[in-house]
C-alpha cells in the first residue's frame, strides 16, 4: 500500500531536522528558566523583606544510628579470658569510632590474646 522506502540523504535530513528541533526547543525552556528566575529576585529585592540569618548552632555532632528502646539489646556476648570490665571498655570504645549506639551493635565473643 505505502512505499516506506526513502533514500539515506533524506533520512539523515530529516533526523537532522528533528535534532536540530529537540536542541532548540530545550534552548527555549533553558532561558525561560532563567527569565523567569530573574523576575522572581526582581520581586523579592522589590517587596523589601529581608531574610534573617540564623546564626549555626554550635551543638554535639549526632550519633549515626538510633538508639533502641530502653532495656532492649542485640543478644549475649561470650567472654574467653577476659573480665566484664575490659570487655565494656572495648565495646564502649567500638561504638564511639563506629557511630552507632551501643545498644545497636552485636557483639558475640570478646577474647582476649595472648602476647608472643
Amino acid at each position: 500500500m505505502f512505499d516506506l522506502k526513502m533514500p539515506l540523504t533524506d533520512a539523515l535530513a530529516v533526523s537532522l531536522i528533528g535534532i536540530v528541533t529537540v536542541i532548540c526547543i530545550l534552548a527555549v525552556i533553558a532561558l525561560l528558566i532563567i527569565l523567569v528566575s530573574k523576575v522572581i529576585r526582581a520581586f523579592e529585592k522589590g517587596t523589601g523583606r529581608k531574610k534573617a540569618v540564623a546564626a549555626p548552632e554550635q551543638s554535639a555532632p549526632a550519633a549515626k544510628g538510633v538508639p533502641m528502646p530502653a532495656g532492649m539489646n542485640q543478644g549475649e556476648l561470650e567472654l574467653v579470658g577476659t573480665d566484664e570490665k575490659t570487655a565494656a571498655i572495648i565495646m564502649a570504645i567500638v561504638s564511639d569510632k563506629s557511630g552507632i549506639p551501643l545498644n545497636r551493635l552485636s557483639f558475640k565473643s570478646i577474647k582476649l590474646m595472648e602476647d608472643k
